[in-house]
């Protein structure tokens, strides 16, 4: 096994472990932060799938701009009053 192989591994399987975490977090700050660097993940293995402009939309989209947007949906749900939920 060659050093290529086992970071294609080490990357495939911290992205299940973030997906799971991201899905069985305890509160919803910890799941979206778990999305977040799932997406960063995700866009270093767009990268190392020598695929750069997926990389950089994964990289914008999926963890800018949706981070941005879930956080600020649970600062919306902490400022209505559902602390149980956050």
């Amino acid at each position: 096994m060659t050093f290529p192989w086992i970071f294609d591994l080490l990357l495939c399987a911290l992205l299940v472990g973030l997906a799971a975490r991201a899905l069985f977090s305890r509160t919803l700050f910890q799941g979206v932060m778990f999305f977040v660097v799932f997406g960063l993940v995700m866009a270093l293995a767009w990268a190392r799938l020598r695929a750069p402009d997926i990389a950089l939309a994964e990289a914008a989209l999926g963890a800018g701009i949706t981070g941005a947007l879930l956080f600020s949906a649970v600062r919306a749900l902490r400022d209505r009053g559902d602390e149980e939920e956050c």
